[in-house]
């Protein structure tokens, strides 16, 4: 019977996983420091005293958040968004990939269509061209204005498309031969092994659609409009969230609390979906990212 042995725990490794975790902590930091601001008092908040741990806990913050009809709105409109977006684009994202992952003598014409896509990545018509097509289709001031100019993220197609093109041949040949159409062999047998690059291409899908800010600062008519991240960016700008909205808390409640730690907050809440969705994601993200960029 064959003795496994145990592998050493060398001078390489103690030094990798040393760097590994300050690394893992630097990223990890300014959530810990916006998390314990946010759950501080408005003193030791304003005197800089909060590192890692919150100083005077209390989650007054929180509640005054939860009460703010306005916060609630922006969070439904990024909701809206990320689910209006992310279907679109994984929908357009596989209509696309799948025939320029075809070889020329099956789809002539396939490397114009290609470089056509491709140059959208590196020239654009300017922002006002693109405010100006959206207002004209008359989408300002509806979601459809943040979700319809990003529709086919050209990034996430030429991954897919190369992760396509690494599958095996035989399959597809296979699937002719008994009668299957093109629309058969995409869903059926394309998109089921294809998991790895269509969770990765659906995370960059959530993320860039959560983040987002710029768009909903232009395209929305009313704050009421706003998605998430512009709502938190206004306030941010502004300073002055909880200053000019003071019969939205008690005189008890105004002495513990104040903007930063409100605005700290919110920050943490509108972060909290990607922190919590990126772990289910994650172990498909690197090789949907490795896979997908090998071929061109």
């Amino acid at each position: 019977m064959a003795i496994k042995k145990k592998k050493k725990f060398g001078f390489f490794d103690i030094l990798n996983t040393t760097i590994l975790l300050i690394a893992a902590f630097m990223c990890l930091f300014p959530m810990i420091h916006v998390l314990a601001v946010s759950l501080s008092s408005a003193s030791a908040a304003g005197a800089g005293w909060v590192t890692f741990f919150p100083i005077n806990f209390n989650t007054l913050s929180y509640e005054h958040i939860l009460r703010r009809e306005a916060f609630w709105q922006s969070i439904v409109v990024s909701f809206q968004r990320i689910f209006l977006g992310g279907i679109i684009n994984l929908l357009l994202t596989v209509l696309v990939a799948y025939p320029l992952s075809k070889e020329t003598k099956m789809f002539k014409g396939r490397t114009l269509y290609a470089w056509f896509f491709f140059f959208t990545m590196l020239f654009g018509g300017g922002l006002i061209p693109w405010f100006i097509n959206i207002r004209q289709l008359g989408l300002l001031g509806t979601v459809w204005a943040l979700v319809l100019p990003s529709a086919v993220p050209v990034f996430s197609v030429v991954l897919l498309l190369n992760f396509f093109r690494q599958l095996p041949k035989g399959l597809e040949e296979a699937a002719f031969i008994d009668g299957a159409s093109h629309w058969r062999i995409l869903f059926q047998i394309f998109i089921p092994i294809s998991t790895p690059a269509i969770a990765t291409i659906a995370l960059f899908s959530l993320v860039g659609h959560w983040n987002s800010w710029f768009d909903g600062l232009i395209l929305a008519r009313h704050p009421s409009d706003y998605p998430l991240q512009t709502f938190l960016q206004t306030i941010i700008i502004a300073g002055a969230d909880l200053l000019l909205n003071p019969s939205a808390a008690d005189a008890e409640t105004l002495a513990i609390i104040s903007d930063r730690t409100v605005i700290a907050a919110q920050i943490f809440i509108g972060a909290l979906p990607i922190v919590v969705t990126y772990p289910f994601l994650q172990k498909y993200f690197a090789k949907g990212i490795v896979v997908g960029s090998v071929k061109g």
